[in-house]
């Protein structure tokens, strides 16, 4: 097994408790009403948000991907950080054991500083490499730009 890690940071307009609320604690309200590449987030197992339950992404027929699972391994509401694991679904296939991220929001003279690091954990001798990770890379930052987007727009959101 191995393991390769990319980190990205992103600037946004909008305060990190408002963004840490939509991408985080609301994304099961907040994430269907801004993309229409993601039909449901719904809870699974455990209670919300709380360490070792699992969340489910569920994307709309026809989509590349039917879904995918992510365990919360620990979240702070007061720091704006949330770390969680992609633990099932088509992303994996046969090459990926598991994708450990932490997501933190920080504050900016503008808005936030949206601090990603995500670690691929490969399955026996493959190796990953930067072209096959870019065009999550580019979903996920799709989707941040979207929020941020959404709630300027909608400020009385996740205020």
């Amino acid at each position: 097994m191995g393991v390769k890690s990319f980190f990205e940071e992103v600037k946004a307009k909008v305060s990190p408790s408002r963004l840490f609320k939509a991408l985080i604690t609301e994304s099961h309200d907040v994430i269907p009403k801004v993309t229409t590449s993601i039909k449901s987030v719904v809870t699974i197992e455990g209670d919300s948000l709380t360490p070792g339950c699992i969340r489910q992404t569920n994307f709309p027929e026809g989509a590349q991907l039917k879904y995918v699972k992510h365990r919360i391994d620990a979240i702070d509401t007061e720091n704006y950080v949330c770390k969680y694991t992609l633990v099932e679904g088509d992303i994996l296939g046969d090459k990926l054991e598991k994708i450990c991220y932490e997501i933190k929001f920080e504050a900016s003279e503008e808005g936030c500083n949206i601090k990603l690091t995500s670690e691929y954990h490969t399955k026996g001798d493959f190796v990953i490499n930067d072209e096959e990770i870019k065009a999550g890379k580019e979903q996920a930052l799709g989707l941040y730009k979207a929020c941020e987007e959404y709630l300027i727009a909608n400020p009385h959101v996740c205020a």
